[in-house]
């Protein structure tokens, strides 16, 4: 421990305060990839909890408490639910954006025939297992529900691969995350067409001027990030108001965000050397020139970064720690009975995610193989393959948002159990299979040192 302090104590590295040793506890927690889908799992399991106790009327009816503004006649409110599925969901569809965007520019799906394999593999993970829905639920109550097994939850698929540790191969951590990613834009697009009613064009030629304007500023160089908020709110209101689900305002301006830097490695180093040519001293706060080099320096090293990259390493640690564990309190909360796990309903959720998730997953990835458009590396197996498809049958999140869209309230127990259900059947299946088939871990990576992870990677 000593070594380590050394490491980061010296003259080049910002100066320890005693509140740090509380702070970097539990920032070393927050990097630990399964810290989100603990946090996850902790609300779920919470509201589980509370919505089968005796304060379970309480607990379910705050959530449809009404909350807004209202100026005389004018009106806008909706339900703490519709807040957080509305709202709160739109940040996390952002980031979602926000990486696939730098995947492809700056990632691992820079190469054409990986990203194929990933996107091919998404697509047969919601095709065929929307296919073996309808057919379970055709001329049924349920049978617009189908996008419920459909989506994929990207917390606790990362959770899972976490606890496998090293013996998880980087080729299947970049392809499960690109396909979950995938999978999530992939739903998206599903709320948005599928699931949106009575469009107001008029507000959707407002929305998709204010995305041009936002374009444009980001092309002239406009850099004020309150500029970008308000516009960006004000998007959202427009889209909102179109009929449109407001969750694909975040899609669209995660993918219109810059991937290039305004600041170059070379004119950072130029200024820096200008920091360190300059004496040592306390001649910094009494010199306007010395306080506007540093002012550029300040600028230069956070310029040098992308916006995408920003804003990801910004926003990632409150969607996995605050946005989806709000989105799971509020949603997750339903009363267990035995006999809605043999309803027609629940039986065609665990069906399509349980079954059709590898089976869509793998078919179409061994087609996309067979016709020249993917690669698999060499340690990816058939069987690792399987095992993917399986634990991308955890829905949760997004599954319980699809299907608080598309369900009468009188099928939303039923349909939540089959989620929860599925989600478990598929958690267990691919960690075991998985657990089975992946070589045992290097001997010089221990349990009681857990990889850290980059906080970008969700």
């Amino acid at each position: 421990m000593g070594n380590n302090q050394q490491s980061t104590s010296g003259p080049a590295y910002l100066p320890a305060e005693p509140i740090q040793r509380v702070t970097q506890t539990f920032a070393r927690f927050f990097r630990i990839e399964a810290a989100g889908g603990a946090i996850l799992l902790l609300f779920t399991v919470v509201a589980l909890v509370l919505s089968n106790s005796p304060w379970a009327p309480y607990f379910l009816n705050s959530w449809e408490t009404e909350v807004g503004l209202r100026f005389g006649s004018f009106e806008w409110t909706r339900s703490l639910k519709d807040w957080t599925n509305d709202g709160l969901l739109t940040l996390f569809f952002f980031v979602v954006a926000l990486e696939l965007k730098r995947e492809f520019a700056l990632g691992e799906l820079r190469e054409p025939r990986v990203a194929a394999l990933s996107v091919a593999a998404a697509l047969g993970g919601m095709l065929v297992p929307a296919s073996l829905y309808l057919t379970l639920q055709h001329g049924q109550p349920g049978e617009s529900g189908w996008g419920t097994v459909m989506s994929t939850d990207t917390a606790f698929v990362v959770a899972c691969l976490a606890l496998l540790g090293s013996r998880v191969p980087h080729s299947l951590r970049v392809f499960l995350l690109s396909l979950v990613v995938a999978d999530d834009i992939g739903v998206i697009l599903v709320v948005a067409i599928g699931y949106s009613h009575q469009f107001n064009w008029i507000a959707l030629l407002f929305g998709v001027f204010g995305v041009a304007l936002m374009y444009v500023f980001s092309l002239v160089g406009v850099r004020s990030v309150l500029i970008y908020v308000v516009l960006g709110g004000l998007i959202w209101i427009a889209i909102d108001a179109s009929g449109i689900h407001a969750t694909i305002t975040g899609v669209i301006l995660g993918l219109i965000t810059p991937t290039s830097s305004w600041v170059s490695d070379q004119r950072l180093h130029a200024v820096m050397d200008r920091i360190t040519a300059s004496p040592s001293g306390d001649h910094w706060s009494g010199n306007p020139e010395a306080r506007q080099l540093l002012h550029t320096a300040e600028i230069a090293a956070r310029e040098t970064l992308s916006p995408v990259e920003r804003l990801e390493l910004a926003l990632h640690p409150w969607v996995s720690f605050v946005i989806m564990p709000i989105f799971a309190f509020a949603n997750a909360g339903t009363p267990i009975s035995l006999k809605s796990f043999s309803d027609p309903l629940s039986v065609a959720i665990i069906v399509g995610l349980v079954l059709g998730k590898p089976l869509g997953i793998v078919s179409f990835s061994w087609l996309a193989i067979r016709l020249g458009i993917a690669t698999r590396s060499n340690d990816m197996s058939w069987g690792v393959l399987i095992a993917s498809g399986l634990l991308a049958g955890i829905g949760f999140t997004m599954a319980l948002f699809i299907a608080d869209l598309a369900l009468d309230e009188n099928l939303l127990h039923t349909a939540r159990l089959g989620i929860l259900s599925a989600s478990v059947i598929s958690a267990i299946g691919g960690l075991a299979l998985l657990a089975w088939l992946l070589p045992p871990a290097n001997t010089c990576h221990s349990v009681s040192n857990p990889i850290p992870v980059d906080i970008t990677a969700r």
